[in-house]
């Protein structure tokens, strides 16, 4: 058997302590089940609720309500209510901060799909 190379650690000590700590923070804001889904409904252009429940397939209208507070509180999508339209219309529309996690979500597909097509061949 040959020898097990020994790894380098890619962070520092302190270095791995700020990276646990901000990734903790971000998982905190939209590490949820529901809250990644319904950023890129809503950045993909799906604002009205009954749209957002339909296009996110097994999630509830209490959920999905629940969901848009927070994330109406974590400046991720403002809620617009049109009032001069009959009947009134609530949209959910998302915000420049919403936009800062277009990189983000784009890196996580990248990666769901090669690991998607890594552990498939296995099989």
């Amino acid at each position: 058997m040959g020898q097990i190379k020994e790894l380098k650690p890619a962070y520092t000590e302190a270095r791995c302590g700020k990276h646990l700590s901000a990734t903790e923070d971000a998982l905190y804001v939209i590490g949820g089940k529901w809250t990644l889904r319904i950023v890129i409904a809503v950045l993909s252009g799906h604002l009205r609720f009954n749209d957002l429940q339909r296009t996110i397939k097994g999630i509830s209208a209490r959920v999905l309500s629940s969901e848009l507070k927070d994330l109406e509180l974590n400046g991720l999508v403002k809620r617009v209510v049109l009032a001069d339209q009959k009947p009134v219309v609530t949209e959910y529309v998302p915000t420049e901060y919403t936009r800062t996690l277009k990189d983000v979500i784009s890196a996580l597909a990248e990666w769901g799909e090669k690991h998607k097509r890594k552990i498939t061949r296995r099989e």
